[in-house]
């Protein structure tokens, strides 16, 4: 017997998991990287992260909203990978641990599930860690690293005459600094090609996000700017890229990029510290669906309002702009744990009334 396909006669090979598996596949490498530059701490982060992610999928997913293919999606894989490469080989496992369990509970579950979450789940989850463990998060110790380093630098040009571009292309590939996933300028970008090439994420966010950031440190070269080239491009391709979170259309990711890059070197501007990447995605993340209304694509055989349309991305504009200031207002005088905690209460209440009888509904 002949099995009958019904309306609406769509089917698709890309299933969550095969999504997620790109996904991982490109950021191997910079767990390699990872792994040989710290060993078994870079383990041990890993590890709890995901324990506490596990767990609270297990507990949350499976047990409470009895929704256990969620599991094994990868979704918890690729959040954890995300947030273990924004943070030190030093955090102490039970931070991870926490960081792990806020991304996958408040980043992913309480909205429902894989493909409704607003913000960015791994980027929640680092928030969490610093609004929680704010001492730990905000310490000097942490990022002290050189003592448990077990290769300072690689040596794979030095066969060039010119010394100061076998330098050059060495830090390329490897620069041992700051958080897990920023030391190979090199194998994140080939990460994202593979992406592209793939057709898991877009070219539009990243590039323009680039563009953005690098014409504001070109305008402000003159001052003292600290931020790190591996930090702007694990978020340009693999967080600002979020697919739940972003816009969807080409013009839309256009803007949505500009605007990261630019909120981005405001951060950096004011002060924001280690924050200024989680900080301009996931304002934008907050504006995504605004984005998505204001850049729908056009409908066949209508015309642009093109005053309409220029004064609602202006108004657009200043509401994105107003909200980053008001944050860096927050971060200035120490009150972003309230903003948190507003969060805590939106998302749970949210949930209570009207998520959760959206659960069974498809993405």
């Amino acid at each position: 017997m002949q099995n009958k396909r019904f309306s609406p006669f769509v089917s698709s090979k890309n299933s969550i998991g095969k999504v997620m598996l790109d996904v991982i596949i490109a950021l191997l490498p910079l767990c390699a990287f990872a792994f040989y530059t710290y060993r078994n701490w870079f383990l041990i982060v890993l590890g709890s992260a995901l324990g506490g992610a596990i767990l609270t999928e297990i507990l949350f997913s499976g047990i409470f909203l009895k929704k256990w293919k969620g599991i094994l999606d990868g979704s918890a894989i690729i959040t954890v990978l995300l947030l273990v490469f924004t943070i030190s080989p030093l955090t102490p496992w039970y931070v991870a641990a926490f960081g792990g369990s806020c991304a996958v509970l408040f980043g992913k579950i309480l909205w429902g599930g894989v493909g409704k979450n607003k913000f960015n789940p791994a980027l929640v989850g680092r928030e969490f860690m610093t609004v929680f463990f704010p001492l730990v998060m905000s310490s000097g110790d942490i990022w002290s690293t050189k003592r448990i380093r077990y290769v300072y630098e690689v040596e794979w040009f030095n066969f060039i005459p010119n010394a100061h571009w076998a330098e050059f292309l060495n830090e390329l590939f490897f620069v041992p600094t700051g958080a897990l996933g920023e030391y190979s300028a090199v194998f994140l970008l080939l990460g994202g090609i593979y992406l592209i090439f793939r057709r898991r994420i877009s070219w539009h966010i990243p590039a323009f996000l680039l563009v953005s950031f690098l014409s504001f440190l070109w305008i402000f070269e003159d001052q003292n700017l600290n931020y790190s080239l591996g930090g702007i491009l694990l978020g340009a391709i693999f967080m600002a890229t979020d697919m739940p979170s972003s816009p969807s259309s080409p013009t839309g990711k256009s803007y949505y990029g500009l605007m990261i890059g630019l909120v981005a070197g405001l951060c950096i501007q004011f002060g924001a510290g280690f924050e200024y990447m989680s900080y301009s995605i996931l304002i934008l993340n907050g504006f995504s669906t605004k984005i998505n209304q204001v850049f729908m694509p056009r409908t066949w055989g209508t015309k642009i309002d093109w005053p309409k349309k220029i004064e609602e991305v202006f108004l657009l504009t200043l509401s994105v702009l107003t909200v980053s200031f008001a944050v860096l207002s927050l971060h200035y005088y120490g009150y972003i744990p309230y903003l948190i905690y507003i969060y805590i209460i939106y998302i749970i209440f949210k949930f209570n009334f009207s998520f959760s009888k959206k659960l069974h509904q498809p993405i």
